[in-house]
Order: structure tokens, then C-alpha cells, then sequence
């Protein structure tokens, strides 16, 4: 059964080693970071470790199927998930499970699993961006027929996940600002999207429900000297972790700055790595995105469909972007989110919508694959050998 599995693997081998590294760094980082949870919360030591692998073996098997399924479909995929989407935003903006002044979660009946909709949303505007760009390529300066569809499809989306996730939504409309400038949208017509952006920004941040919020994050960004101990808890615990981490590290396990962070385990598990495994180990998580970035770009410019490459494009922009963003708050070059490491943060459906992005981008780079293949031509895409 392994072996078949194995036989029907396809795509970048780089980027299935990549994620299988980052796989088992995160059950590493997530066991180490969530004793004291388990504490307070009165569970096993391994209750979250088990949980978390778990999601991992999950995510996995979506990351396997959805590397099968030929990347064209989810051309047609992506009209049901955006009319799914929307709807399901606005729930959760409504009725959602409120933490910390944010409505960011609903949760599934019977299982009683919370659901993040921002995760399933992103994939949808990604895809859907992908396929809009494709299909309108031969009319792209038509207002009516191209840009309006676009432009509302992106200003809706950023506007129902902005309330409860402005850091998530303001990455996710710059990755498809990225998308517009690749599918060749005049600059005009993306500096219309740009203003209408800020206008919805400035909207949410002087007007929403966590205006004080994002107002305190950034002053204590901008003036860590003058703000609140309270306010400034995360940030310098993180700085204290990172500083004490040395070039090697305490050693797996060893973290001290874990017990004091509100979230070592997700929203600042990068400061937990640096403090175990050192500086050696900080640069290596850069490098294991850098790599996969690096990858994504030769899909990108392999693949021979234009819906591909945007589709290729557009999620892997979106993962390297939230990775370094989690990584920038965690040295202190941003103010506080919560934003999760891709594939390394405890979590329950970033990790199951992460591994399907990776799918998908697998699915793309199976494509070229199969076809250099059928033309009897060297396969660039994926240069270790096989793993069958």
C-alpha cells in the first residue's frame, strides 16, 4: 500500500521534502511548547502533540489527493468555493465564536471542531483570481466583463476578514495585487484597487470593532520605550527568547520563554525554535521557505498554462508571505498578529487548507512533469530523484 503510494507521489521533490521537514520540526516545536497548555487545561502531556499530529496526517492525505487531481479543475472549483466563501465570512462576522474581541472562528456541530473561514477564503480568492485572470485574458482592459468582476471579488473578501484579521486580510490583498500585475491588469486599473483597499483599510481600522486594538499593537511597535509592560508582553518575551537562544540553541525542549509566552506554540512558536535550536536554527527555517519559494518559481515559469502559473503563483506567494510575517513579529520586525507559521504552528484547519495549497502547487508541477516526460525532455522540476 506504501509502495503504491509512493509510485503515485509526483511533482517537485524538493517541495514534498520541505514540507515533510517543516512537518516533523513542528511536531518537535509543538511538544516542546505546550506543556504548560496541557497544564492548565488539566490534559496529557502528549494531548496536543497527539491532537497536532494528528492534523499533520490529515493534511497530508489532502496534500496527496489534491496533488492528484489534474490543477485544471480547480478551475471550476474555485466558482463553489467563492460561493461558499462569502456567505460563510459573513457568518462568522456575525455569529462566530468570539476570542479576544475577534469573531475569526465558527464551529462544525457533532465534532465540535472551530473552523477558521479566513483559511478556506484565502484558498478560494486565490483560485478564483487564477481562473478569473485566465479566462478574461483577451478582454483584460474591459471594465465591465474583466476588472469590476476582480476588483469586487477582492474588496469583498478583504472587507468580511478585515474586522476580526486585518493582518491576514491585508496579505491576502497583496498577494493578489501580485496576481493582478502578473495577469497583466493595467496600472491603472490596480491603482483603483489600491484606493479602494486603503478606503476599506482606513474604514476598519478608524471605525471597526478592534480600532483600539490595532492602535495599541502599532503604538507599542513604534514606541516599545513608552508602552504598557502589560501591552508589550509578547514582543519582549519573544525578544528575550531569541536573545537567549545563543548560535545553537538550549536544545530541543529546553525552552524557558515557553512558559511565559501567551502562544509559543503558534503565533510565536519561531521565537521557541530560535531559543532551542539557536540562530543555526532560525536561518534554517528562512532557508527551508526560501527553498520552496525558489521552487515555486521555476512551476511558475515552467508551467505552460496561464491559469497554472497564476494558481502556482498566487499560493505560493500567499504561504511565504504569512511565514515571514509570523517570523517578523517574532524578531520584532512588525507589530503583534496572529498569524501562523505555515506547516509549523499548532493548528487545526490552517494546517488542513496549508497542505492543500501545497497540493495544489504539486499538482501543477506533476503537470510539467508528466509532460517533459511525454516529450522525452529532461524534468527541471524536481531534481532529486524520484521517490519511488
Amino acid at each position: 500500500m506504501i509502495h503504491k503510494i509512493l509510485n503515485n507521489t509526483k511533482g517537485d521533490r524538493w517541495i514534498w521534502l520541505i514540507v515533510i521537514l517543516l512537518s516533523l520540526w513542528s511536531l518537535l516545536a509543538v511538544y516542546s511548547s505546550t506543556g504548560t497548555l496541557a497544564y492548565k487545561n488539566d490534559k496529557s502531556e502528549h494531548y496536543y502533540l497527539t491532537k497536532h499530529l494528528m492534523m499533520i496526517v490529515g493534511g497530508f492525505a489532502l496534500m496527496y489527493f489534491s496533488h492528484l487531481l489534474d490543477y485544471r479543475y480547480y478551475a471550476g472549483i474555485s466558482k463553489i468555493l467563492m460561493i461558499v466563501a462569502i456567505p460563510l465570512l459573513l457568518y462568522t462576522l456575525l455569529f462566530g465564536s468570539n476570542v479576544n474581541e475577534a469573531s475569526r472562528w465558527i464551529t462544525i456541530p457533532v465534532i465540535n471542531q472551530t473552523f477558521q473561514t479566513s483559511d478556506f477564503a484565502k484558498l478560494a480568492l486565490i483560485t478564483f483570481l487564477a481562473r478569473t485572470l485566465t479566462r478574461k485574458q483577451e478582454n483584460i482592459k474591459d471594465v465591465k466583463k474583466a476588472f469590476m468582476p476582480i476588483m469586487l471579488s477582492v474588496c469583498l473578501i478583504f472587507v468580511l476578514i478585515a474586522p476580526a484579521g486585518l493582518s491576514t486580510a491585508l496579505m491576502l490583498f497583496g498577494v493578489s495585487i501580485l496576481l493582478l500585475i502578473i495577469g497583466r491588469i493595467s496600472i491603472k486599473q490596480i491603482a483603483i484597487v489600491c484606493l479602494a483597499g486603503l478606503v476599506l483599510l482606513s474604514g476598519v481600522v478608524l471605525l471597526g470593532p478592534r480600532r483600539a486594538t490595532y492602535l495599541s499593537r502599532i503604538e507599542v511597535f513604534m514606541y516599545p520605550e513608552k508602552a504598557d509592560p502589560d501591552k508589550s508582553f509578547q514582543a519582549n518575551h519573544s525578544k528575550i527568547a531569541i536573545a537567549t537562544g545563543g548560535f545553537f540553541g538550549k536544545g530541543p525542549g529546553n525552552s524557558t520563554q515557553r512558559n511565559f509566552l501567551p502562544h509559543p506554540y503558534s503565533d510565536f512558536v519561531y521565537a521557541t525554535i530560535i531559543e532551542e535550536y539557536g540562530l543555526v536554527g532560525g536561518v534554517v527555517m528562512v532557508i527551508l521557505y526560501l527553498v520552496f519559494l525558489y521552487r515555486c518559481i521555476l512551476i511558475v515559469t515552467e508551467s505552460p498554462k496561464a491559469f497554472g502559473a497564476l494558481l502556482a503563483a498566487g499560493l505560493s506567494f500567499s504561504l511565504t508571505i504569512q511565514a515571514f510575517a509570523n517570523m517578523a513579529v517574532a524578531v520584532g520586525l512588525g507589530p503583534v498578529t496572529g498569524v501562523p507559521l505555515p506547516l509549523v504552528s499548532m493548528g487545526g484547519t490552517s494546517i488542513l487548507f496549508t497542505s492543500i495549497a501545497f497540493g495544489i502547487i504539486l499538482s501543477v508541477s506533476r503537470d510539467i512533469e508528466e509532460k517533459k516526460q511525454q516529450k522525452g525532455e529532461n524534468v527541471i522540476v524536481g531534481e532529486i530523484p524520484a521517490m519511488a
